[in-house]
């Protein structure tokens, strides 16, 4: 086991976790912290604790979203996947076509996902300038 410091919300959390798993963590970590202090800066929690809860909810809220998405993607993969059986003499091209159509899918959510938060990052600084 190895063991390392988190740092989130100027604080140092010590963990334990598995021989090569540190960095991961770290980067894990950075992101929590990294949503923490957009969801601070907005001014949306009255103490610590709450802000804590705040991210955690925001942090579920984006997992949701993409357990929809790889839902709604699977389903749609499948439904190619059947029309792929019933012409087998193009079985190649398409499953090659089914790919570029999930990565092209994946590439605009996180588009779409990145221009979210940076909208409500601007959102959020426009506000604390008008304050």
């Amino acid at each position: 086991m190895a063991e390392i410091t988190l740092k989130i919300n100027h604080r140092g959390y010590s963990m334990y976790c598995d021989e090569g798993q540190e960095e991961r963590l770290n980067e894990l970590a950075s992101y929590v912290d990294s949503r923490l202090r957009d969801i601070a800066a907005a001014g949306a929690a009255t103490n610590e604790s709450h802000l804590l809860v705040l991210t955690s909810l925001v942090l579920a809220d984006e997992v949701f979203d993409m357990r929809e998405e790889l839902s709604l993607l699977r389903e749609k993969l499948q439904s190619k996947t059947g029309v792929q059986h019933s012409h087998t003499e193009s079985a190649g091209n398409s499953e090659e076509e089914m790919i570029v159509e999930a990565i092209e899918y994946l590439a605009n959510r996180i588009e779409r996902i990145s221009s979210r938060l940076t909208i409500s990052g601007q959102g959020e600084r426009m506000q604390e300038r008008a304050a």
